[in-house]
């Protein structure tokens, strides 16, 4: 990507090197694991942190920021200023007004106004507070895990948390949730594909607009499919568990998230991504 000339965002709230309590999120390391399955790139943290015993633990100043640190927090920036400029431009045509999200960075653990969060969830959006949260240490399991390497996939991350600041904006987020809770179970999980989903699709349509920005350099796409493919919940289950249970899918399988992304990629239109009504594709 052609990111170091961009316009940085004002709404970055750096928490890194910030010394702060930690928790230990009770299941020890097979309940991590299974957090990271669950939450990857936007589940709903209250309620997984509400479900989780908690015990208090010590915990460690993170150490200064590297070099590379500096780097990687400046190029989220420039990202998140894209990501305004898009949906912007897009509210603007609807009449409407945007309200841009506060991306919060922090290291190993964090306080949002969804709960205690350490890093082992991975990023997420909390819309009490309408702020993305990520560790950056998570792009390198995108990259070491997950072999989602690169700038674009990176980016890809933000772009799909920012989608559900989207969705929260405009209602849609609230929707779901307070249909999850009459329904249950199976057409719970099923909603939370569609959200998910959907989310993917409006990260699609940021896309479309950094290629016509042409911040897009050549392989950019590729990076970005390859990291929606990567984390797809078939995948994720395989590797975990052995099998594939496409009922308690929560994200889509990995042919879903990249369909959805190339939908918005493809036609920069949120209104291609209803997957609401598209069920034939869920």
């Amino acid at each position: 990507m052609r990111w170091r000339k961009g316009r940085r965002s004002s709404n970055i709230e750096d928490r890194r090197g910030m010394g702060l309590p930690m928790k230990a999120i009770g299941g020890g390391i097979g309940g991590l694991i299974v957090l990271v399955m669950a939450l990857l790139l936007g589940a709903d943290p209250g309620a997984v942190f509400n479900n989780m015993p908690a015990t208090t633990t010590t915990g460690v100043n993170p150490a200064p920021l590297s070099e590379e640190d500096k780097e990687l927090g400046d190029f989220v920036s420039v990202v998140l200023a894209d990501t305004e400029d898009t949906w912007n431009e897009i509210f603007a045509a609807y009449n409407r007004d945007y309200r841009e999200p506060t991306l919060v960075l922090f290291s190993g653990a964090v306080e949002s106004s969804c709960g205690f969060a350490q890093s082992a969830i991975g990023p997420f959006y909390c819309p009490i507070d309408e702020k993305v949260y990520i560790d950056l240490s998570f792009y390198r399991d995108l990259k070491e895990r997950f072999n989602a390497p690169g700038d674009f996939a990176e980016a890809y991350v933000i772009a799909h948390e920012v989608g559900h600041h989207v969705q929260n904006q405009l209602g849609i987020m609230e929707q779901v949730q307070g249909a999850q809770q009459r329904l249950g179970g199976v057409d719970a999980n099923r909603l939370s594909v569609m959200l998910e989903l959907q989310a993917d699709c409006f990260a699609g349509v940021w896309a479309h607009n950094a290629d016509r920005a042409n911040i897009l350099e050549q392989g950019d796409i590729e990076e970005g499919l390859n990291a929606a493919s990567s984390i797809g919940d078939d995948r994720l289950q395989m590797e975990s568990q052995g099998t594939v249970t496409p009922d308690s899918f929560t994200h889509g399988s990995s042919a879903q998230r990249v369909s959805w992304f190339q939908k918005g990629l493809e036609s920069g239109d949120v209104n291609s991504c209803n997957t609401f009504d598209d069920a034939a594709n869920l």
